[in-house]
């Protein structure tokens, strides 16, 4: 007589129906992303940013006339058919300055915002799915890095390294790197109670595949939210590094080196200068914070 064998039919579609729960979650966290929609102040910041995404990426085509030459004979002109927003005191056009600005005003930023979310992403992954010691030794790193306003660890590394955008980039992105690994870390930990990721486990996957492949897609959409506002708040650090002379240096356009240069011009009765560059900063960085928030909020299920 044999003994009865176990019918192994229920134990896999348990397995099946787990690893399928990452896959619906992610197909609804598209879904509420391509609903940004929000009211009439969410899309118009959308709107915006698209608009200057255009703009940087057709500077050289968009730009009048050549942002980095000036004549002496044109230093501080009134708004004219030939210059739409005067020139600054080295004679330059301002409004072909602001559109070329607009694409180094941008790519610093988000050269913070790629390497701060893929270092931070690595990072939260890694001490989530590890734990124990790991998960404490890493939490008090992120603790000092965090003490550091990013400002701040930018001039060191100007000093360290000299004026220009390569230094300050990295720094900002180590500075701002706590902020993701910390919600990464976060959100992975939640994902880690999931049934899916033990169904994974018992089919024997890797580490590597269950948190890159399965875990990562699910925190992706509340991640992107957050380093969209990011990459506002790093915008205005680094325009605020320009102004101070220690980041994008002339003749290249930058929008915080020309508020820099306009402050002269504003004593002289020639205000936009320094106020054009100055009110796109704001509006960009208002812009990302809106979208942002309104991303986060969508994502999370909530009405904004």
């Amino acid at each position: 007589m044999t003994a009865p064998t176990a019918n192994p039919e229920p134990a896999a579609r348990t397995a099946r129906a787990a690893t399928a729960a990452p896959a619906a979650t992610g197909r609804r966290a598209l879904t509420r992303l391509r609903t940004l929609g929000g009211s009439r102040l969410q899309q118009t910041c959308l709107l915006l940013l698209v608009l200057f995404v255009l703009v940087a990426l057709l500077a050289p085509w968009l730009a009048p006339q050549d942002p980095t030459f000036g004549r002496l004979g044109d230093t501080l002109l009134d708004p004219s058919t030939d210059h739409w927003l005067g020139t600054d005191q080295g004679g330059h056009d301002t409004f072909s300055a602001l559109i070329a600005g607009t694409r180094t005003s941008l790519a610093g930023p988000l050269a913070v915002v790629l390497f701060s979310t893929l270092l931070g992403t690595a990072v939260g992954l890694f001490t989530a799915w590890r734990g124990g010691w790991t998960d404490t030794v890493t939490g008090r790193v992120l603790d000092v890095v965090f003490a550091f306003p990013a400002l701040l660890l930018a001039i060191l590394a100007v000093a360290l390294f000299g004026k220009g955008m390569t230094a300050p980039v990295l720094a900002m992105a180590i500075a701002y790197m706590p902020y993701t690994a910390r919600l990464v870390r976060g959100l992975a930990v939640q994902e880690k109670a999931r049934p899916y990721i033990a169904a994974y486990q018992v089919q024997g996957h890797s580490a590597l595949f269950v948190t890159v492949r399965r875990m990562l897609p699910n925190i992706a959409p509340t991640l992107l939210a957050q380093s969209t506002v990011n990459f506002g708040y790093a915008l205005l650090d680094l325009a605020a590094l320009s102004f101070l002379g220690l980041g994008v240096q002339p003749p290249t356009p930058d929008w915080g080196a020309m508020i820099n240069q306009g402050q002269a011009a504003v004593l002289q009765g020639q205000p936009l200068s320094a106020i054009v560059p100055a009110v796109a900063v704001v509006l960009v960085v208002v812009a990302f914070n809106v979208v942002g928030e309104n991303l986060g909020d969508r994502l999370a299920g909530r009405d904004s």
